[in-house]
């Protein structure tokens, strides 16, 4: 009587484990250089740097933010991205350009930026204490 159960069970769980992997298997990247992105021709997660001797532009009329990335291999692309420039683009140390490569173009659908800590190893507030053996509180 248990057996019937189980096996619905098992196949409903598998349905459901295809349903989550169809829906959001395409989302889910590895990142890659440019060439292998071009060489996939997927989605891509791509890290680098902005080349800051190459212009950076934003047209509000198209609402395209245009600029170029390096990789980790040191290969350079122009990236499209639909959208308004990214606030602290220029503070940015790397940058993950998710998208596709369309004839040498790299098309961001989504830009994610690591931008440098404001925290060294001595934090603000800990030069901002008192040293031990100080003791501002009497007199």
């Amino acid at each position: 009587m248990r057996k019937p159960r189980t096996i619905i069970s098992l196949i409903a769980l598998v349905g459901f484990a295809s349903l989550l992997l169809f829906s959001f298997g395409d989302q889910v990247g590895v990142y890659m250089h440019f060439s292998e992105a071009e060489a996939s021709g997927t989605r891509a997660h791509v890290v680098g740097s902005w080349v800051q001797s190459e212009t950076a532009h934003y047209d509000p009329e198209k609402n395209l933010f245009k600029f170029h990335l390096r990789d980790n291999e040191g290969a350079v692309r122009e990236v499209h991205y639909w959208n308004p420039k990214p606030a602290s683009f220029e503070d940015a140390e790397k940058i993950v350009v998710e998208g596709y490569l369309n004839g040498g173009v790299f098309e961001a659908e989504h830009i994610l930026m690591k931008c440098p800590s404001k925290y060294n190893a001595t934090s603000a507030l800990d030069q901002a204490l008192p040293t031990s053996g100080e003791d501002d509180s009497a007199q």
